[in-house]
């Protein structure tokens, strides 16, 4: 509940959402994401991969600066789905990029199957995964989610049948 209060938005700080398939991480991370809309904040939610495929076609068609810029105005982004594809070196690059412009004052929501400690391992280069997790991961409140995948459970009417 006092995530919901967007106290969290003004100062910068970030979410981070992990845990298995089906627990809810997009689903808190897009009402956390609705809540700040509602507060006046500006809001972009993108899966993790799309953002880094936008950002490659960006460099092609020399649009990269503008977008940063872009990104860097935005005062809550939420990537979902972080960590699914491995991540390329260019890619690092522009990730470090994307949020160093976001340390003063911009949040982030990250949701991700994959437990907070294994992030360094899966950015894969030491110099920039420690750059890239000192901007995201020490002034962020973490949700650990656990159980089974909401989606196994059967909706109310189909177990009502016999």
């Amino acid at each position: 509940m006092s995530l919901a209060a967007c106290d969290w938005v003004r100062p910068g700080q970030s979410v981070i959402a992990t845990g298995a398939t089906g627990l809810g991480k997009s689903w808190i991370a897009c009402a956390l994401g609705n809540q700040a809309c509602r507060q006046g904040f500006s809001v972009l939610y993108t899966r993790f991969s799309r953002l880094l495929e936008e950002l490659r076609i960006a460099h092609g068609d020399g649009s990269f600066s503008r977008r940063l810029t872009q990104l860097a105005r935005t005062d809550l982004i939420i990537l979902d789905d972080w960590a699914l594809a491995p991540i390329g070196q260019s890619e690092r690059a522009d990730l470090l990029e994307v949020l160093d412009d976001r340390t003063i004052g911009k949040s982030t929501i990250i949701t991700s199957q994959l437990a907070v400690k294994h992030w360094h391992e899966y950015l894969a280069d030491p110099t920039l995964a420690d750059a890239i997790l000192d901007r995201i991961v020490h002034h962020s409140h973490r949700i650990e989610l656990s159980g089974e995948s909401l989606r196994k459970k059967a909706p109310a009417k189909e177990r009502k049948k016999v």
